[in-house]
């Protein structure tokens, strides 16, 4: 209030009932329990339900006006605990599962899935190619190394599962359609 009178805060307006003023807002003093005071009402209100930090900032900073009011109603709104426990789904809701048909012969229907990040071995192997045939839940594990051309891993599905079991008429996987399709 001294700076403001003396005029070197010219963003500030002390008024004639000594009420200080940044702009047209009120300026809150550095009192802890009335700063919480306001964030509570400004929050916790029937009227106000729970708002967002974003939405209540702009809601308090039409009328008031304090150092670091930002980051404070941010911090308040982390810490309630009514905000924590209701989260609102962002998200469309999901449609029902759609369950993978029973087999009906083994070798049929198979899933592929690679095991990556894994030490190296003597052979130079960091990966394990894991083939699961859908019925009967029996796999083969195929070593490998993580930057095997597309056409090597054809090769060396060919060599050890089409050798065997013949080719099935269809493949599961968690990979990219473009990995499914060029494979």
């Amino acid at each position: 209030m001294e700076e403001v009178k003396r005029g070197s805060k010219p963003d500030f307006v002390l008024s004639d009932d000594e009420i200080l003023r940044f702009g047209t807002r009120l300026c809150v003093p550095n009192d802890e329990d009335l700063r919480r005071e306001l964030l509570e009402e400004a929050h916790c209100s029937k009227f106000a339900i729970h708002l967002g930090e974003t939405k209540m900032y702009k809601d308090l900073r039409q009328n008031y006006w304090w150092s670091g009011m930002k980051r404070d109603i941010a911090q308040f709104v982390a810490q309630c605990l009514v905000c924590q426990q209701v989260k609102a789904e962002h998200q469309r809701p999901a449609g029902s599962l759609q369950p993978l048909a029973i087999p009906e012969w083994k070798w049929e229907h198979i899933t592929m899935d690679f095991v990556i990040g894994l030490p190296r071995t003597l052979g130079g192997n960091n990966v394990i190619w894991v083939i699961v045939d859908r019925l009967t839940k029996s796999a083969h594990f195929l070593p490998m190394k993580v930057n095997f051309s597309l056409d090597r891993l054809a090769s060396l599905y060919v060599k050890e599962i089409v050798r065997m079991h013949g080719v099935p008429v269809s493949i599961v996987s968690d990979r990219d359609p473009r990995f499914t399709s060029r494979f």
